[in-house]
């Protein structure tokens, strides 16, 4: 297959990116978008459609970043597509409560554990930003503690040592962010355990929150160490902080119930969206009830969106939600995700590589490192170059990976047997060039 495909960012999505950087910072509207951690020029996409992309210049792409996540289904999925044409003669956005909200909070609080009652908002960003509002409003502390690598959207008070794009770039932490956001942040590393103790210690009675990713998957794919979720849980507890879990990635998609559901551990609060969107887009966060209460109109955190709970996009995440309840892609998702990381640490073993591939269910991701990665200074140290490497022979034999050593690898239900076994080959081959 090699030279079967020559790179997609030819004469047209050039020409497109031309045009774009004249017009839009970058040229792009997500910083990962640029290719600047991998090199060359962003291809275009014309369309999409179950597995593949279809680039501005006709060519197909078997495509594993799945619009970062939400495409669980595959792209264009025609049980959502129907739904959004039975929605939009009813309208775009009503401004006014709507059967659709219902429905859609009544499936989360069904399905995700830590949910009793949850609020529908616009974006991953708002939830967490919410999460982290009324978190405070409710404990009436000030401080939060974040994990280094864990990346929570673009908040003020979150984007402190973040993963996904900011890594990407070089500046894990962005300008605009006043000192005095900063000090209410308390950075450490996942996986830590010492560190996340001292850090109670050190702001006694001060903490509101805990927030991580409980598999980070801004930073490449970490997985965390034996009953570390559960020790979180318990010191936060005796702290009388709050734990939120951000499962905007993992939430429907390591299990119906995220990694609440898989790990057995239970957080206060839960940020969710990409996959309860069915590619529109979406957020939401839930909890307990006692503090889903302190939001307006009844309680003093105010929180509030025009766009809230619009109805296409709840078409579209019912939509997506009553697949997975019919027919749950779990268990094939699981083994296409094996498949994939055992062809490429066999690739990598024969060819003397150091490579990690974590996986858990259709989440994986590449570390070209001598050692498992389980921290943010870890990931960062693994070797970029070889990567952008990788990325390249992927792309130019049909395989569209993440633009980033930094982020992860999603699998849909529409991948088939076929397009694995291609990815395989191609990953097999790209691996013993390196």
């Amino acid at each position: 297959m090699d030279g079967m495909m020559t790179s997609p960012g030819t004469k047209r999505s050039e020409s497109l990116f031309a045009r774009a950087r004249q017009v839009i910072p970058g040229g792009v509207n997500s910083p990962v978008r640029a290719f600047r951690s991998v090199g060359g020029t962003p291809f275009f996409t014309e369309r999409a459609d179950g597995p593949y992309l279809h680039t501005a210049e006709g060519k197909q792409l078997i495509d594993f970043v799945c619009t970062w996540g939400p495409a669980i289904h595959g792209h264009n999925a025609p049980e959502i597509r129907t739904a959004l044409e039975e929605a939009l003669p009813r309208g775009t956005s009503f401004g006014t409560p709507a059967p659709a909200e219902v429905e859609m909070a009544e499936r989360l609080v069904r399905t995700v554990p830590s949910a009793e009652k949850v609020r529908l908002v616009n974006s991953g960003t708002e939830a967490t930003m919410s999460c982290v509002r009324l978190a405070r409003g409710f404990t009436g502390r000030d401080k939060i503690i974040k994990f280094a690598g864990c990346y929570h959207g673009h908040v003020d008070s979150l984007l402190i040592s973040a993963g996904s794009g900011a890594l990407t770039h070089g500046r894990p932490d962005s300008a605009g962010i006043p000192e005095s956001f900063a000090r209410e942040t308390v950075v450490i590393d996942y996986n830590d355990s010492h560190a996340f103790r001292e850090a109670f210690n050190a702001n006694s009675g001060q903490i509101a929150a805990v927030i991580l990713e409980p598999y980070p998957a801004n930073v490449g794919l970490i997985l965390p160490h034996a009953g570390y979720l559960r020790e979180l849980r318990k010191l936060c507890d005796e702290a009388g902080a709050l734990l939120i879990f951000d499962e905007v990635m993992t939430g429907f998609r390591v299990a119906p119930g995220g990694v609440q559901e898989a790990e057995g551990v239970q957080p206060d609060l839960t940020a969710l969206g990409k996959i309860i969107g069915g590619g529109l887009p979406v957020g939401a966060f839930g909890g307990r009830a006692d503090i889903m209460d302190h939001l307006a109109p009844e309680g003093p955190v105010y929180q509030a969106g025009t766009l809230s709970g619009n109805p296409l996009a709840m078409a579209a995440g019912n939509a997506s939600l009553r697949l997975l309840e019919e027919r749950p892609p779990y268990e094939k998702l699981a083994a296409f995700g094996r498949r994939v990381a055992d062809a490429a640490t066999e690739a990598a073993r024969e060819k003397g590589i150091p490579l990690q591939v974590p996986h858990s269910g259709s989440m994986f991701s590449f570390f070209l490192s001598e050692t498992p990665v389980t921290n943010h200074p870890q990931a960062v140290a693994a070797d970029r170059d070889a990567f952008g490497r990788l990325f390249h022979h992927a792309l130019a034999n049909g395989v569209y990976l993440p633009p980033s050593p930094f982020e992860t690898c999603f699998i849909s239900a529409a991948h088939t047997e076929s397009t694995i076994d291609q990815t395989c080959d191609v990953l097999r081959r790209g691996i013993r060039g390196l």
